[in-house]
């Protein structure tokens, strides 16, 4: 990593020390400040407490005019600007959140060029209203927090972060920093298209904490999945977060809970907000220990002591699972991550990727609302077209983002939406359908790799840190089910056996086995081996369920 030069002048070592109370910068956060300072856009790839925010607080107090924080959770962003508040910095906030004389005190101090920071959602960031207030003032830096939610790629992917690319310009192209706790090479690149980002420095400090302790339970049903989550909380210390892919299983695992006397609240969408807020600070706050929720509940949760995370249905992908387990641990104590692998879970995340982007009627439909304006000489706006359509606005905003980029749309100051192209027929539009076509795809590599990591027999970590092109990946962290498998297997080996000279001697621990071979893994019972390699037996079982093993789990019949 090049990193430029950046002189820490007087100023900049007397605010680390006298106001974060720093001695010093972790190598990561040294070098996004220096790419920031030097004006170079920068994407920084660090994980869960290794201390992203300072990388555009310092800054921002080391620039002229302000910082704008672009966060998507309303409850993050109140923590950090009531801790900045405290410091003596002029942090403000603007959301739904807050009352109308919040909201004015806030404008007004932005107005009057007091505000130092400012935090705000994606959603209130476009608005006109606000654009025309920032843009009397002077923004010297753009920090989008939690930035894989910009791409289309990632896994928490939101359609209002699409227009922060365009806010960008409007405010005349400040300093761009994007942060993020993960990001695989094709959305770092995705991040940066969005943003306008041309050549940026990426800071990618590594994924790796030993703190997390990862492993995987295999069930055969809900019955024995319910029953060992009631164990696994039962047996854990501290507070941990239960997470679950769909609300009917969220309230099931809540209940059950509850009826075991165990301190339990649960989160999801279909709650109210007042009951998500409640919830919410009920655990944050200490006064329950578990949490019982949908990936709704996580982004930039700031409980450092979770003991446990557990997940009772498999996520998306590996991307979801390392964002949501690594949520545990945050203050360097040790974490139990827990996966309760069913297969069958398999195809509820099959069913929400069934939705996830909008059909080629619905891009259609837009497109041929834009031909025909509203009557009266106005034009369209998200909202208007919305209604219009009675379209959810998360699907229109990715269908537009689709035509925006492809050149056909295009929306001004104001936010109206007005056709670039007007001659576009359904082979063309079809054509423009085929990027969804390959994120479908890329969609299912990533629940395929999910499948992956709950059937291997390989090191947990080993598996992460590959998956995110981690080059110098570990072969065992020591930790994790499979790694403490493997030591206490070699604990209490036999002796070796005389090596068979069959075996190819390139291949020293190639499996003892061959294609349709009946073979006996323990909890499993009998199958048929299906594929192998040097360390690994995919193993047939009933019902047509493959499973990958490491070699030494697996004896002949």
């Amino acid at each position: 990593m090049s990193i430029p030069r950046f002189s820490w002048h007087p100023q900049a070592r007397h605010l680390l020390r006298t106001l974060f109370k720093l001695e010093c910068l972790r190598n990561a956060q040294e070098a996004a400040i220096a790419h920031v300072m030097s004006e170079r856009p920068t994407i920084a790839i660090m994980p869960t407490g290794s201390g992203k925010s300072l990388c555009y607080q310092l800054p921002a107090l080391l620039l002229p005019g302000c910082t704008l924080v672009v966060s998507p959770l309303i409850a993050l962003m109140k923590d950090q600007c009531d801790k900045l508040q405290t410091l003596g910095i002029a942090a403000f906030q603007l959301n739904s959140a807050l009352s109308a004389e919040e909201i004015d005190a806030a404008e007004q101090a932005i107005a009057a060029g007091k505000a130092k920071i400012v935090f705000i959602t994606p959603e209130r960031l476009a608005t006109e209203a606000f654009l025309a207030l920032i843009t009397t003032q002077t923004v010297s830096l753009l920090a989008v927090d939690e930035a894989h939610c910009i791409s289309q790629w990632g896994h928490d992917f939101r359609p209002a972060f699409l227009e922060i690319g365009r806010v960008a310009k409007r405010l005349g192209n400040p300093r761009l920093l994007a942060l993020t706790a993960t990001a695989p090479d094709q959305v770092v690149e995705d991040i940066a298209e969005q943003l306008g980002m041309k050549h940026p420095a990426v800071v990618d400090s590594g994924v790796f904490r030993p703190n997390l302790y990862y492993r995987v339970e295999q069930v055969v049903n809900d019955e024995e999945k319910l029953q060992r989550v009631l164990s696994l909380v039962a047996e854990a210390s501290g507070y941990g977060i239960v997470y679950c892919a769909t609300v009917a299983a969220v309230e099931a695992v809540y209940q059950a809970l509850m009826e075991a006397g165990e301190s339990v609240t649960r989160y999801h969408g279909r709650l109210s907000a007042k009951a998500r807020h409640e919830n919410q600070d009920a655990f944050m706050d200490g006064q329950v220990r578990v949490m019982v929720a949908t990936n709704a509940f996580g982004l930039g949760i700031d409980k450092s002591d979770i003991r446990f995370v557990i997940h009772y249905q498999m996520p998306s992908g590996l991307d979801a699972y390392y964002q949501e387990s690594g949520r545990g641990g945050r203050d360097g104590g040790t974490c139990d991550c827990v996966l309760l692998y069913q297969y069958r879970d398999k195809t509820v995340q099959r069913f929400f990727m069934a939705g996830r982007y909008p059909s080629f009627d619905a891009v259609e439909a837009i497109y041929r609302a834009l031909l025909n304006p509203p009557q009266g000489g106005t034009a369209w706006t998200m909202e208007s077209l919305c209604d219009h359509l009675d379209c959810p606005r998360s699907k229109l905003q990715v269908a537009l983002s689709l035509l925006r980029r492809e050149g056909v749309v295009k929306q001004d100051r104001r936010g109206r939406l007005k056709l670039s192209r007007s001659n576009i027929d359904s082979t063309t539009l079809e054509a423009l359908m085929a990027a969804y076509q390959e994120k479908r795809e890329y969609d299912k590599t990533m629940l395929e790799q999910m499948v992956f990591y709950g059937q291997t027999g390989y090191c947990r970590w080993r598996v992460l840190l590959e998956h995110f092109g981690e080059q110098e990946s570990i072969e065992s962290c020591g930790h994790c089910d499979n790694c403490r498998a493997m030591a206490s297997q070699r604990q209490i080996e036999l002796p070796v056996q005389p090596k068979d000279p069959s075996i190819d001697a390139d291949l020293p621990n190639r499996p003892r086995f061959n294609v349709g071979d009946r073979v006996r893994v323990p909890r499993y019972g009998v199958g048929k081996v299906m594929a192998f390699d040097s360390s690994t037996v995919t193993v047939a079982f009933r019902h047509d369920q493959n499973r990958c093993f490491h070699a030494d789990y697996v004896k002949a019949a």
